[in-house]
């Protein structure tokens, strides 16, 4: 039941890297602009990736990690990034609901603005708002905003809200229930495999 594609009514986002001068004090890194891009997809969201990394434990001299994270903003990564990790910021228009999706990856969610429903293929819900956190665990799962309208103050009219959140995604090891493996699932929901 998604809308047609709205003005946002957050704001637009800025990630701020870190790094070291000569003298190993901390500084900010002018590699890259403050202004975090964005990359509408498919299921009324937009995602903004906000850091990756291709190791664990991260590699952060010579700014190893800004050199890879410089490769998947011109080459965007599937959901996760094999023995790495991913920081994505997704913004879900209102009265989105993602395709039903599954990452083999922990992955934290966090909600910044509005109100999600976390939905699981049981049929179990969760209403998530601002600060909550789900724990995902390899779980076959979509992402509904219900954020309440609001009333505009000169037409009357209800307006949908924009919903925010912060996921921070670690790959896992191959997710298995009863004996049987339980693969990725990202169709339609606007994102490459991470294979």
């Amino acid at each position: 039941m998604a809308s047609t594609r709205t003005s946002k009514t957050i704001r637009p986002l800025n990630r701020f890297i870190t790094a070291h001068n000569s003298d190993g004090k901390a500084i900010f890194s002018n590699a890259l602009p403050d202004t975090m891009p964005v990359q509408p997809i498919g299921d009324g969201a937009d995602f903004s990736l906000a850091y990756t990394s291709d190791h664990f434990p991260a590699q952060l001299n010579k700014e190893a990690d800004i050199a890879e994270y410089k490769n998947y903003l011109a080459n965007p990564p599937g959901i996760t990034v094999s023995g790495g990790s991913v920081c994505r910021v997704v913004d879900m228009k209102p009265y989105a609901l993602s395709a039903m999706h599954r990452t083999v990856s922990l992955d934290y969610g966090v909600v910044l603005e509005g109100e999600v429903e976390l939905v699981l293929d049981s049929g179990e819900t969760r209403l998530m708002k601002r600060g909550d956190v789900a724990v995902q665990r390899g779980t076959n799962h979509a992402w509904r905003n219900v954020t309440p309208d609001v009333i505009d103050p000169v037409t009357s009219e209800k307006k949908g809200q924009w919903a925010r959140m912060l996921y921070v995604l670690m790959p896992s090891e191959e997710i298995e229930v009863g004996g049987k493996g339980l693969s990725e699932v990202v169709d339609g929901i606007g994102v490459r495999s991470s294979t």
